[in-house]
Protein backbone atom coordinates (compact mmCIF):
# COMPACT_ATOMS: atom_id res chain seq x y z
CA UNK A 1 0.00 0.00 0.00
CA UNK A 2 2.73 2.55 1.25
CA UNK A 3 6.09 1.86 -1.01
CA UNK A 4 8.71 4.57 0.29
CA UNK A 5 10.25 4.42 2.91
CA UNK A 6 10.08 8.38 3.06
CA UNK A 7 7.92 11.19 3.20
CA UNK A 8 8.76 14.25 1.53
CA UNK A 9 5.80 15.72 0.82
CA UNK A 10 1.80 15.27 -0.35
CA UNK A 11 2.50 15.96 -3.89
CA UNK A 12 3.64 12.26 -4.93
CA UNK A 13 0.87 10.38 -2.81
CA UNK A 14 -1.61 8.64 -4.54
CA UNK A 15 -4.96 8.86 -2.96
CA UNK A 16 -4.98 5.07 -1.29
CA UNK A 17 -2.02 6.15 0.05
CA UNK A 18 -3.35 9.32 1.36
CA UNK A 19 -5.89 7.56 2.98
CA UNK A 20 -3.97 4.48 4.51
CA UNK A 21 -2.43 6.99 6.55
CA UNK A 22 -5.67 8.09 7.76
CA UNK A 23 -7.18 4.67 8.28
CA UNK A 24 -4.14 4.09 10.28
CA UNK A 25 -4.53 7.49 12.32
CA UNK A 26 -7.66 6.21 13.47
CA UNK A 27 -6.49 3.20 14.88
CA UNK A 28 -3.74 5.46 16.71
CA UNK A 29 -6.59 8.08 17.59
CA UNK A 30 -8.01 5.34 20.24
CA UNK A 31 -4.81 4.21 21.87
CA UNK A 32 -4.00 7.82 22.96
CA UNK A 33 -7.67 7.63 24.40
CA UNK A 34 -6.42 4.92 26.69
CA UNK A 35 -4.98 5.55 30.15
CA UNK A 36 -1.60 3.85 28.97
CA UNK A 37 -1.08 5.16 25.79
CA UNK A 38 1.76 3.33 24.98
CA UNK A 39 2.34 0.98 22.18
CA UNK A 40 5.46 -1.05 21.39
CA UNK A 41 5.89 -1.19 17.43
CA UNK A 42 9.23 1.36 17.59
CA UNK A 43 10.99 -0.37 20.30
CA UNK A 44 14.44 0.20 19.55
CA UNK A 45 14.55 2.83 16.67
CA UNK A 46 15.54 6.29 17.27
CA UNK A 47 13.76 8.95 15.76
CA UNK A 48 15.90 12.21 16.10
CA UNK A 49 14.02 15.45 15.09
CA UNK A 50 16.56 17.89 12.88
CA UNK A 51 14.71 21.04 13.09
CA UNK A 52 16.59 24.39 11.54
CA UNK A 53 13.53 26.32 12.17
CA UNK A 54 11.59 27.49 15.22
CA UNK A 55 8.71 24.72 16.46
CA UNK A 56 6.70 23.72 19.12
CA UNK A 57 3.77 22.05 17.81
CA UNK A 58 4.99 19.64 15.18
CA UNK A 59 8.43 19.20 17.17
CA UNK A 60 6.74 18.35 20.52
CA UNK A 61 4.14 16.09 18.09
CA UNK A 62 6.27 13.65 16.58
CA UNK A 63 8.17 13.82 20.27
CA UNK A 64 5.47 12.17 21.56
CA UNK A 65 4.57 10.13 18.38
CA UNK A 66 8.00 8.59 19.03
CA UNK A 67 7.42 7.70 22.54
CA UNK A 68 4.34 6.58 22.24
CA UNK A 69 5.39 3.85 19.94
CA UNK A 70 8.33 3.23 22.01
CA UNK A 71 11.00 4.73 20.14
CA UNK A 72 13.55 6.86 21.64
CA UNK A 73 13.54 10.40 20.35
CA UNK A 74 16.43 12.94 20.13
CA UNK A 75 15.74 16.38 19.95
CA UNK A 76 18.73 17.66 17.74
CA UNK A 77 19.94 20.92 18.64
CA UNK A 78 21.28 22.87 15.53
CA UNK A 79 22.46 26.26 17.97
CA UNK A 80 24.79 23.61 20.05
CA UNK A 81 25.80 21.83 17.59
CA UNK A 82 28.61 21.40 14.83
CA UNK A 83 26.59 23.53 12.41
CA UNK A 84 27.45 26.53 14.18
CA UNK A 85 31.33 25.65 13.82
CA UNK A 86 31.02 24.88 10.11
CA UNK A 87 29.48 21.94 9.48
CA UNK A 88 27.65 21.02 5.82
CA UNK A 89 24.11 19.87 6.04
CA UNK A 90 25.69 16.46 4.34
CA UNK A 91 28.08 15.94 7.16
CA UNK A 92 25.80 16.81 9.64
CA UNK A 93 22.93 14.26 8.26
CA UNK A 94 25.65 11.43 7.77
CA UNK A 95 27.11 11.64 11.28
CA UNK A 96 23.25 11.20 12.51
CA UNK A 97 22.83 8.41 10.36
CA UNK A 98 26.02 6.71 11.54
CA UNK A 99 24.68 7.12 15.25
CA UNK A 100 21.98 4.91 14.54
CA UNK A 101 18.98 6.95 13.71
CA UNK A 102 16.11 4.93 11.66
CA UNK A 103 14.63 8.25 10.97
CA UNK A 104 15.33 12.15 10.81
CA UNK A 105 12.28 14.10 10.78
CA UNK A 106 13.49 17.35 9.22
CA UNK A 107 12.61 20.90 8.94
CA UNK A 108 14.37 23.35 6.82
CA UNK A 109 14.27 27.12 6.03
CA UNK A 110 15.20 26.02 2.36
CA UNK A 111 12.92 23.93 -0.12
CA UNK A 112 14.23 20.81 -1.34
CA UNK A 113 16.25 20.00 1.97
CA UNK A 114 14.40 16.50 2.78
CA UNK A 115 14.14 15.51 -0.62
CA UNK A 116 17.99 16.05 -0.92
CA UNK A 117 18.63 14.04 2.30
CA UNK A 118 16.57 11.37 1.17
CA UNK A 119 18.91 10.74 -1.74
CA UNK A 120 22.31 10.31 0.45
CA UNK A 121 20.61 8.55 3.13
CA UNK A 122 19.45 5.27 4.00
CA UNK A 123 17.39 5.58 6.55
CA UNK A 124 13.43 7.30 6.35
CA UNK A 125 13.25 10.88 5.98
CA UNK A 126 10.06 12.73 7.39
CA UNK A 127 9.46 16.54 5.91
CA UNK A 128 8.25 18.58 8.85
CA UNK A 129 8.03 21.73 6.69
CA UNK A 130 11.11 22.70 4.15
CA UNK A 131 10.45 26.06 2.94
CA UNK A 132 7.75 27.66 1.25
CA UNK A 133 7.33 24.50 -0.23
CA UNK A 134 5.05 21.38 1.94
CA UNK A 135 4.18 20.51 4.84
CA UNK A 136 2.92 16.63 4.58
CA UNK A 137 1.95 15.58 8.60
CA UNK A 138 0.51 19.38 8.69
CA UNK A 139 -2.34 18.68 5.99
CA UNK A 140 -2.21 14.82 6.89
CA UNK A 141 -3.33 15.85 10.16
CA UNK A 142 -6.10 18.26 8.65
CA UNK A 143 -7.41 16.37 6.13
CA UNK A 144 -8.00 14.26 9.34
CA UNK A 145 -9.75 16.39 11.05
CA UNK A 146 -12.12 17.29 8.25
CA UNK A 147 -12.89 13.62 7.80
CA UNK A 148 -12.99 12.76 11.59
CA UNK A 149 -16.07 15.79 11.43
CA UNK A 150 -17.36 15.52 8.01
CA UNK A 151 -17.42 11.52 7.44
CA UNK A 152 -15.54 12.01 4.29
CA UNK A 153 -14.09 14.81 2.05
CA UNK A 154 -14.78 14.30 -1.34
CA UNK A 155 -17.35 16.51 -2.36
CA UNK A 156 -16.49 19.02 0.42
CA UNK A 157 -16.06 22.92 -0.02
CA UNK A 158 -12.59 23.84 1.49
CA UNK A 159 -11.92 27.87 1.54
CA UNK A 160 -7.98 28.47 2.83
CA UNK A 161 -7.55 31.65 3.73
CA UNK A 162 -4.09 33.68 4.06
CA UNK A 163 -0.65 34.10 2.72
CA UNK A 164 -0.64 31.33 -0.34
CA UNK A 165 2.38 31.87 -1.95
CA UNK A 166 4.58 31.38 1.12
CA UNK A 167 2.82 29.22 3.22
CA UNK A 168 4.17 25.32 2.58
CA UNK A 169 0.90 24.16 4.58
CA UNK A 170 -1.55 25.76 1.88
CA UNK A 171 0.94 23.89 -1.02
CA UNK A 172 -0.01 20.28 0.61
CA UNK A 173 -3.33 20.90 1.94
CA UNK A 174 -4.13 21.78 -1.95
CA UNK A 175 -2.63 18.50 -2.98
CA UNK A 176 -4.21 16.41 -0.32
CA UNK A 177 -7.63 17.90 -0.84
CA UNK A 178 -7.72 18.04 -4.47
CA UNK A 179 -6.63 14.41 -4.51
CA UNK A 180 -9.46 13.79 -2.13
CA UNK A 181 -11.70 15.12 -3.89
CA UNK A 182 -12.53 18.15 -1.99
CA UNK A 183 -13.27 21.97 -3.58
CA UNK A 184 -10.66 23.84 -2.85
CA UNK A 185 -11.13 27.59 -2.44
CA UNK A 186 -7.85 29.94 -1.85
CA UNK A 187 -8.52 33.66 -0.62
CA UNK A 188 -6.27 36.47 -0.17
CA UNK A 189 -4.77 39.92 -1.63
CA UNK A 190 -3.40 39.56 -4.87
CA UNK A 191 0.09 40.23 -3.93
CA UNK A 192 -0.27 36.75 -1.82
CA UNK A 193 -1.87 34.55 -4.43
CA UNK A 194 1.24 33.33 -6.37
CA UNK A 195 0.99 32.88 -10.05
CA UNK A 196 -0.74 29.68 -12.08
CA UNK A 197 -2.12 28.51 -8.34
CA UNK A 198 -5.21 27.96 -10.44
CA UNK A 199 -3.25 24.89 -12.38
CA UNK A 200 -3.67 23.12 -9.03
CA UNK A 201 -7.17 22.55 -9.55
CA UNK A 202 -8.44 25.52 -7.09
CA UNK A 203 -10.58 28.36 -7.38
CA UNK A 204 -9.11 32.09 -6.57
CA UNK A 205 -11.12 34.64 -4.50
CA UNK A 206 -10.04 38.27 -3.46
CA UNK A 207 -13.18 38.52 -1.40
CA UNK A 208 -12.88 36.80 2.04
CA UNK A 209 -17.18 37.33 1.80
CA UNK A 210 -17.33 35.32 -1.59
CA UNK A 211 -14.45 33.28 -1.05
CA UNK A 212 -16.41 31.58 1.99
CA UNK A 213 -19.65 31.40 1.31
CA UNK A 214 -21.75 28.27 1.77
CA UNK A 215 -17.95 26.73 2.60
CA UNK A 216 -17.67 23.34 4.85
CA UNK A 217 -14.13 23.98 6.15
CA UNK A 218 -12.47 27.30 6.70
CA UNK A 219 -9.04 27.00 6.94
CA UNK A 220 -7.26 30.59 7.84
CA UNK A 221 -3.88 30.71 7.80
CA UNK A 222 -0.58 33.07 9.39
CA UNK A 223 1.10 35.21 7.60
CA UNK A 224 4.71 34.09 6.84
CA UNK A 225 6.15 37.33 7.73
CA UNK A 226 10.21 35.92 7.86
CA UNK A 227 9.42 34.86 4.20
CA UNK A 228 7.76 38.22 2.97
CA UNK A 229 9.97 41.15 1.70
CA UNK A 230 8.22 44.97 2.59
CA UNK A 231 5.74 45.82 0.53
CA UNK A 232 2.69 43.02 0.12
CA UNK A 233 1.07 44.33 2.94
CA UNK A 234 0.10 47.93 4.03
CA UNK A 235 -0.32 46.94 7.43
CA UNK A 236 -1.36 43.99 9.50
CA UNK A 237 -4.26 46.07 10.75
CA UNK A 238 -5.56 46.59 7.26
CA UNK A 239 -5.44 43.02 7.01
CA UNK A 240 -8.00 41.92 9.04
CA UNK A 241 -10.17 44.42 8.18
CA UNK A 242 -10.29 42.79 4.49
CA UNK A 243 -9.43 39.36 5.33
CA UNK A 244 -9.63 38.64 8.70
CA UNK A 245 -11.77 35.75 10.06
CA UNK A 246 -14.84 37.33 12.39
CA UNK A 247 -17.68 35.79 13.23
CA UNK A 248 -19.82 37.70 11.19
CA UNK A 249 -17.96 37.17 7.96
CA UNK A 250 -18.40 32.81 9.76
CA UNK A 251 -21.96 33.62 9.24
CA UNK A 252 -21.54 33.30 5.22
CA UNK A 253 -20.59 29.55 5.77
CA UNK A 254 -22.28 26.77 6.05
CA UNK A 255 -23.78 26.45 9.50
CA UNK A 256 -21.74 23.19 10.51
CA UNK A 257 -18.91 25.08 9.07
CA UNK A 258 -15.73 24.02 11.38
CA UNK A 259 -13.07 26.13 11.51
CA UNK A 260 -9.45 25.30 11.66
CA UNK A 261 -5.87 26.67 12.10
CA UNK A 262 -2.58 25.34 11.55
CA UNK A 263 -0.93 27.41 14.38
CA UNK A 264 0.82 29.39 15.24
CA UNK A 265 -2.37 31.81 15.44
CA UNK A 266 -1.88 35.50 15.13
CA UNK A 267 -5.56 36.77 16.79
CA UNK A 268 -6.60 39.83 15.56
CA UNK A 269 -4.49 39.49 12.25
CA UNK A 270 -5.95 36.33 10.20
CA UNK A 271 -8.52 35.60 13.11
CA UNK A 272 -10.48 36.69 15.92
CA UNK A 273 -10.37 35.67 19.26
CA UNK A 274 -14.27 35.02 19.31
CA UNK A 275 -13.96 32.92 15.99
CA UNK A 276 -10.50 30.59 17.20
CA UNK A 277 -12.30 29.77 20.72
CA UNK A 278 -15.67 29.18 19.22
CA UNK A 279 -18.28 26.42 19.05
CA UNK A 280 -17.26 25.69 15.61
CA UNK A 281 -13.37 25.80 16.10
CA UNK A 282 -11.35 22.23 16.09
CA UNK A 283 -7.99 24.42 16.09
CA UNK A 284 -7.17 22.51 19.27
CA UNK A 285 -8.33 19.30 17.98
CA UNK A 286 -5.86 19.57 14.98
CA UNK A 287 -3.14 19.55 17.54
CA UNK A 288 -4.43 16.19 19.11
CA UNK A 289 -4.71 14.68 15.80
CA UNK A 290 -0.94 15.62 14.80
CA UNK A 291 -0.31 12.84 17.23
CA UNK A 292 -2.22 10.35 15.84
CA UNK A 293 -0.97 10.81 12.41
CA UNK A 294 2.57 11.15 13.39
CA UNK A 295 2.51 7.75 14.90
CA UNK A 296 0.89 6.66 11.71
CA UNK A 297 3.53 8.15 9.81
CA UNK A 298 6.20 6.46 11.57
CA UNK A 299 4.80 3.25 12.02
CA UNK A 300 3.95 2.83 8.10
CA UNK A 301 7.69 3.82 7.26
CA UNK A 302 8.93 1.75 9.75
CA UNK A 303 7.15 -1.13 8.13
CA UNK A 304 8.25 -0.52 4.67
CA UNK A 305 11.95 -0.32 5.99
CA UNK A 306 11.74 -3.98 6.89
Amino acid sequence: MFKSKNLLGIKDLTPNEINFILDTASGFKDVLARDIKKVPPLRGKTVVNLFFEPSTRTRTSFTLAGKRLSADVVNFSVNTSSVVKGETLKDTALTIQSLGADFIVIRHASSGVPHFLSKILNISIINAGDGANEHPTQALLDLFTIRSHKKKINGLTVAIIGDIAHSRVAKSNIYGLTKLGAKVRVICPPTLMPAGIDKLGVDVFHSIEQGIKNADVIMTLRLQLERQVKGFLPSLEEYFKLYGLTAERLKLARDNAIVMHPGPMNRGVEIDSEVADGPQSVILEQVTNGIAVRMAVLYILAGVRR
